[in-house]
C-alpha cells in the first residue's frame, strides 16, 4: 500500500507540569489509548506514528505504545522538528498529518474533514490553529512532505525546533510569509476558549468528567455542547492556550 498519507503523534512522560499524563487513566484506560483508538477510526490515513524520545523514562510508552499494536518512533527529546522528520522520512509520503498526545478526545471525524479540505485546496499546509476557534485539543495540521522537509532543514530558532510547524506557519502566505501556500479550515463560531487538552491535573479532571459522562467516542461537538451546557470552562479555564509554545517564543 502506498503510505500517501501519515499520521503523527507526538507523546512523552516528562511532561513539565503533569508528568506521566499520557498514561494516566480514567476508568482503567490511559488517556494515550484513548487518543489512539480515537485516531485509527480516521479514513484518510494510511499510518499513524508515536514519535517519542530516546529517554528512558520513554521506554515504557514506547513499549506500552508497541503492545497496543501501533509503530513507535523514538528520537531527539527537545529537537522535536527533528524527531518528526526522522520518524516518517523513509517512507517519503506526500502529506503528513500533526497532532499531539496531551488530546485524547481529538475528534477522528474532524481529522478526516480537514485532510480532505486541505488536499483538494492543494495547498501546501492547512490547518484549524491558523485561525484558533474551534477547542483547544481538536487541533490538526496537515501538511506536505515537502513543507515539512524544507523546515528541518532551514529551522534554527528553539522555538521552530521544539513546536515542529512554527517555521511552516510563519512562513505560509495566511501569514504574510512567501514559502508556503496555506488555507485555513473554517468553524462556524468561536470555541476557542474551551480546553480538551491535558496539561495540567485540572485538564485532566474536565476530560474525566466529559468521558464519565459520555463515554470516549462522542464527536468534538457533544463533548462542547457538554461542557457549554454544564458550565464546564471554569473547571480549566484559567490555562492560557498554547503556553509551552509562548514560552518557548520568549526563550528564543
Amino acid at each position: 500500500m502506498e503510505l500517501n498519507t501519515i499520521l503523527v503523534t507526538q507523546a512523552r512522560m516528562s511532561s513539565t507540569r503533569l508528568p506521566g499524563k499520557v498514561l494516566m487513566e480514567i476508568d482503567e484506560k490511559p488517556l494515550l489509548k484513548i487518543h489512539l483508538e480515537r485516531l485509527s477510526k480516521c479514513t484518510a490515513v494510511d499510518k499513524i506514528i508515536v514519535a517519542t524520545t530516546t529517554n528512558p523514562s520513554d521506554t515504557i510508552l514506547a513499549e506500552t505504545v508497541t503492545k497496543w499494536g501501533f509503530e513507535v518512533y523514538r528520537g531527539q527529546e527537545s529537537d522535536v522538528l527533528d524527531r518528526f522528520y526522522q520518524a516518517v522520512k523513509q517512507f517519503n509520503p506526500e502529506w503528513i498529518i500533526r497532532v499531539t498526545s496531551d488530546c485524547p478526545l481529538i475528534d477522528p471525524q474532524l481529522i478526516d474533514k480537514i485532510i480532505r479540505y486541505v488536499k483538494e485546496s492543494g495547498k501546501d499546509y492547512g490547518s484549524n490553529v491558523l485561525v484558533e476557534r474551534f477547542p483547544d485539543g481538536q487541533d490538526v495540521e496537515v501538511f506536505r512532505f515537502t513543507a515539512l522537509k524544507l523546515a528541518w532543514e532551514n529551522a534554527t530558532l528553539q522555538s521552530e525546533r521544539e513546536h515542529v510547524t512554527p517555521y511552516i506557519r510563519s512562513n505560509t502566505v495566511f501569514n504574510g510569509g512567501k514559502l508556503f501556500s496555506s488555507v485555513s479550515y473554517p468553524c462556524d463560531a468561536d470555541y476557542s476558549g474551551i480546553r480538551m487538552t491535558v496539561d495540567e491535573k485540572v485538564d485532566y479532571d474536565l476530560i474525566e468528567i466529559l468521558v464519565k459522562n459520555l463515554g470516549d467516542n462522542k464527536g468534538w461537538n457533544a463533548y462542547t455542547n457538554y461542557i457549554i451546557k454544564h458550565s464546564l470552562g471554569k473547571v480549566n479555564g484559567m490555562i492560557i492556550r498554547n503556553e509551552g509554545l509562548i514560552k518557548s517564543v520568549k526563550n528564543d
